[in-house]
C-alpha cells in the first residue's frame, strides 16, 4: 500500500493491519488543502472515522517526526460522549501511533481517578477522555491543556444530547485559541452546525461520500407487521436469525423496559441500555454481552452511542428511526470488517411511507415481506437440529453410551430427546395474524396498487346514501373484526360500494357480517342480481333499518370478480 500523504510510522500500522486502501471518510481528510484546518465531517458508524481523525491529526502531533519524543503537556485531545467510545478510541489509536512511540492517557468516568492523574503526570502525548472527566481534571488542575494543538469532538451530536454543550466550551476554553478543531458527527442539525460556529474557525465542511458502500454487506429487511403483532414479529426474527448477537432500537427507555420485560418472560437472555442505567449497571450489561451471557440488548439511540460488540449480526428497528442518517447509523453497527449482517425494520401499515423514504434517503434497497411466521421459525430451527455440530462430530469416545441408550430406550426415543433437549431455554414461536400471509413484496400494497389474493364483497350503500371511503372504513373493521392492513381498495359507486379483503381473512369477515344480517335466499352473490332496492326491502322484512351515514350497518355479500374501478 501506497501512502505518500501518510507519515510513515502511521503508513507501517496501517500495513500491519492489513489496510490496502483508505475508506472514503479517511481519504476525504488527507486530501489536498485539507491539513491545518479546522474540520466538520459527518460519516457513519464503521466507516473508519478513528482512524480518519487519528490521519488527520498526525502532523500536529508528530510535527515531521517518525518518533516522538517526552511530552510536558498533551498535544491532542479528544473528546468522545461515553465512556465506551472513548476507550474504543485510545485502543485505535494506540495501535495506530504505536511506531511512533505515543503515549495515551483516558480520562473517562468510572475509572480511578488517581491512575488516571498519574498516567497525565507521566506525559501523555494525546488524552481521550468524556466531557465530564475531562472537566473534573482541568479543575483539579491535574490535565493542562496549554500546549494543545488539536482537539477532536467524536459524536458530537451525542453529545449535546447528553447536555454536555457547557463542558465542551469549558474544556475548549482552556485550550489555546490558535488550537486545531476537528468535529465529527454521524449527523449534522442545525445544533451541530451552531456549536462548530462557536468551536471552529473557517472550518472545512466534509460529507464523506460512500457510506453506503460501508453498507454492502448488510442484507436490509423491511417487514409489513401489524400493529397487534409488533412484538411477535420482533421476537421471532430473532428466532429465525439466531445471531450470536443482536440489538434491538427503540425510541424511548419506557420502550426499552418494555420490551425487555417481555422477552425476559420468553426466556431471551437480553440486556437493555437507556439514559437511566448508572455507568456500573451499563457496563454490566455490556460484559454480558461481550461474554455470552446475554445476546440481545434493546437500546434507545442514545445510549447505543460508542458501544461496540462482538459478532453483531442483526439489527432491529422496533421503531422506525427519525431520519435516513440514523438509520444507517443504526444499520451500520453489523455487516463490519467484512461480516454478513442483517438491519430489519418493523413496517406498520400507517408507517409504509415513513419506511419508504427513509429507505430511499439512505439509498440502500430492502427486501419488503411478512415477518417469519410460526412455521417459518420451526422450519428454521429443525434444520438448526440437523446440522448441530455435536450431530456432525461422530460418536468418537461415547460409543458405549450411545449404544447403551440405544439399547434401552430405542432410537426414536433417544433422537426425541435430543431434540426436546435442544429446544429448551427457546422460546416457542409466535402465531402471528393472518393478515399478514400476504405481504408486499418489495414495496407496500397501497403504494403500487397490489393487495395479493383477495375477495371482494358488495356492500349496500353508495354515494346515493353519502357513503365514503372514509367512515366506512372503521365500520368495515369493527363489523368483520379486522384490522384496516386486511382492507385493500374501497370502491364507492352511486348505489353500492365494493370492498376488497385479504383472502385469509375472508371467511372470516363473511362469518362476522353474517351474524349482523343474514341475505334472504333470492339474493344470491353476484353482481346482477343484487339490487340495492331488493337488499333494503329485505332488511325492512327483516326488521332491519337499511345503511345510512348515521347507521351503517355493513349488508354484505361476496363477489366473484372485481368490479372495474371506477373511471
Amino acid at each position: 500500500m501506497t501512502m505518500t500523504n501518510v507519515a510513515a510510522p502511521l503508513a507501517q500500522a496501517l500495513a500491519g493491519k492489513g489496510y490496502e486502501a483508505l475508506t472514503a471518510v479517511q481519504a476525504a481528510v488527507l486530501t489536498e488543502g485539507v491539513s491545518g484546518r479546522d474540520m466538520l465531517v459527518s460519516a457513519q458508524t464503521g466507516s473508519g472515522k478513528t482512524v480518519a481523525f487519528g490521519l488527520a491529526i498526525a502532523p500536529e502531533i508528530l510535527g515531521g517526526q517518525d518518533r516522538l519524543l517526552y511530552a510536558d503537556h498533551p498535544l491532542a485531545l479528544i473528546i468522545a460522549p461515553t465512556r465506551e467510545l472513548a476507550l474504543q478510541v485510545a485502543r485505535e489509536l494506540e495501535w495506530l501511533y504505536a511506531g511512533a512511540g505515543a503515549k495515551i492517557a483516558t480520562c473517562v468516568g468510572g475509572m480511578d481517578y488517581r491512575t488516571e492523574k498519574r498516567m497525565l503526570e507521566r506525559g501523555a502525548h494525546i488524552v481521550v477522555g468524556t466531557p465530564g472527566r475531562l472537566r473534573d481534571h482541568i479543575d483539579r488542575r491535574s490535565l493542562d491543556l496549554s500546549g494543545l494543538k488539536a482537539a477532536v469532538l467524536d459524536e458530537a451530536d451525542e453529545m449535546l444530547d447528553l447536555g454536555f454543550a457547557e463542558d465542551l466550551e469549558f474544556i475548549l476554553a482552556a485550550a489555546p485559541a490558535e488550537r486545531r478543531t476537528l468535529m465529527f458527527s454521524a449527523t449534522v442539525p442545525k445544533e451541530i452546525e451552531k456549536l462548530a460556529a462557536t468551536f471552529q474557525t473557517d472550518a472545512l465542511r466534509i460529507v464523506a461520500q460512500g457510506e453506503s458502500r460501508q453498507h454492502v454487506d448488510i442484507e436490509y429487511k423491511a417487514y409489513s407487521v401489524a400493529v397487534r403483532d409488533r412484538e411477535h414479529a420482533i421476537f421471532n426474527i430473532l428466532r429465525f436469525y439466531e445471531s450470536q448477537t443482536a440489538i434491538v432500537f427503540c425510541k424511548t427507555r419506557v420502550n426499552v423496559n418494555h420490551l425487555m420485560a417481555r422477552m425476559g418472560n420468553r426466556g431471551f437472555q437480553v440486556v437493555a441500555l437507556s439514559g437511566e442505567l448508572s455507568q456500573q449497571e451499563r457496563t454490566h450489561a455490556l460484559q454480558a454481552l461481550r461474554d455470552g451471557r446475554a445476546r440481545v440488548c434493546i437500546a434507545t439511540d442514545v445510549a447505543a452511542r460508542g458501544i461496540d460488540l462482538p459478532g453483531l449480526e442483526l439489527v432491529i428497528h422496533a421503531d422506525l428511526p427519525s431520519n435516513s442518517e440514523i438509520l444507517l447509523h443504526r444499520s451500520g453497527r453489523t455487516g463490519r470488517a467484512g461480516k454478513k449482517g442483517v438491519s430489519a425494520l418493523i413496517v406498520a401499515p400507517a408507517e409504509f411511507k415513513k419506511a419508504q423514504r427513509l429507505l430511499q434517503g439512505a439509498k440502500v434497497v430492502a427486501e419488503w415481506g411478512a415477518a417469519p411466521g410460526a412455521d417459518e421459525v420451526q422450519a428454521k430451527d429443525d434444520l438448526r437440529i440437523l446440522e448441530h455440530p455435536l450431530l456432525l462430530a461422530g460418536v468418537g469416545d461415547d460409543m458405549d453410551m450411545a449404544q447403551g441408550l440405544l439399547e434401552r430406550f430405542g432410537a426414536e426415543a433417544v433422537a426425541a430427546g435430543f431434540v426436546r433437549m435442544w429446544r429448551e431455554g427457546r422460546s416457542a414461536p409466535e402465531v402471528l395474524s393472518s393478515d399478514q400471509a400476504n405481504p408486499p413484496q418489495s414495496a407496500p400494497p397501497r403504494e403500487r396498487g397490489e393487495f395479493g389474493p383477495s375477495v371482494w364483497f358488495r356492500l349496500s350503500v353508495g354515494r346515493a346514501g353519502r357513503a365514503e371511503a372514509r367512515w366506512l372504513l372503521p365500520k368495515i373493521c369493527d363489523a368483520g373484526g379486522i384490522g384496516k392492513d386486511g382492507i385493500g381498495a374501497i370502491r364507492v359507486r352511486e348505489d353500492e360500494t365494493f370492498v376488497q379483503i385479504a383472502a385469509p381473512l375472508a371467511d372470516k369477515f363473511g362469518a362476522r357480517v353474517s351474524l349482523i344480517w343474514t341475505a334472504p335466499a333470492p339474493l344470491r352473490p353476484s353482481l346482477s342480481g343484487l339490487s340495492v332496492p331488493n337488499v333494503r326491502n329485505a332488511a325492512n322484512r327483516a326488521g332491519k333499518s337499511p345503511p345510512t351515514r348515521r347507521n351503517p350497518r355493513v349488508w354484505s355479500t361476496k363477489t366473484q370478480a372485481p368490479p372495474a374501478p371506477n373511471r
